[in-house]
């Protein structure tokens, strides 16, 4: 079956759910390699890191990390200093002052209350200044914490357009896509949407004629214009 806006409407629970585990699956079979494009060695680094790709490509990202993650190895090296003293370092990733203060009080933060550790629990890291729930669950699902589906602004697209939710905010996105895959792949599911949003299913210009899982995809949003 061909979807379109009108056959998604129609859809059962059940019916959706097993066109969610398809689309799933062909986009493993189509991107087997997708992973975090972040590079980060430690905890402290992958929390770091995905503070720092706010508004900011990860390619940019990591082109400032590896002096940064050299000048500041751990907790105890950010909390001894100002936000000042790291804002050199990542002034072209995009709200570099905004981003300095939240790092240097995270660290402090996690010193004072953690022993210097990343928590693993997703509400927890959620409190860290500049952190909240998308940060959290990231950092979560890549090390081995609390289970999540993070809802970045390629996952929230391609779900709607997809037709797996109505829903704009990102806490209620993630619920939708939650109900529709098994728990274990969550992770995978998170990986994938945000590599074919990356590579094909673009904000603009969607590239639906080299799409994968276009056959089950209604397009809702999607102009006449987009290349299918």
């Amino acid at each position: 079956m061909t979807y379109n806006a009108r056959v998604a409407r129609r859809e059962t629970v059940a019916e959706k759910r097993s066109r969610a585990v398809a689309v799933l699956d062909g986009l493993e079979a189509a991107m087997p390699d997708a992973r975090i494009e972040l590079d980060y060695r430690t905890p402290l680094e992958l929390l770091v890191a995905v503070i720092l790709s706010a508004q900011c490509t990860d390619k940019r990202v990591n082109l400032v990390t590896p002096a940064l993650f050299a000048r500041f190895p751990d907790a105890q090296a950010y909390a001894r200093v100002e936000a000042a003293d790291v804002e050199p370092y990542i002034r072209t990733c995009g709200l570099y002052r905004a981003k300095a203060k939240n790092i240097v009080a995270t660290a402090r933060a996690l010193v004072a209350e953690h022993g210097g550790q990343v928590p693993l629990a997703r509400d927890t890291l959620a409190q860290l200044p500049g952190v909240g729930l998308k940060t959290a669950g990231v950092v979560c699902i890549h090390l081995g914490g609390d289970a999540a589906f993070p809802v970045d602004t390629h996952v929230k697209r391609l779900a709607y357009r997809l037709g797996f939710t109505t829903h704009e905010d990102p806490d209620k996105v993630e619920k939708d896509l939650q109900a529709l895959l098994p728990r274990e792949r969550w992770t995978l599911g998170h990986q994938l949407l945000v590599w074919h949003g990356r590579r094909t299913c673009f904000a603009r210009s969607p590239a639906c004629d080299t799409c994968v899982v276009a056959a089950r995809c209604p397009k809702k949003g999607v102009r006449a214009t987009a290349k299918a």
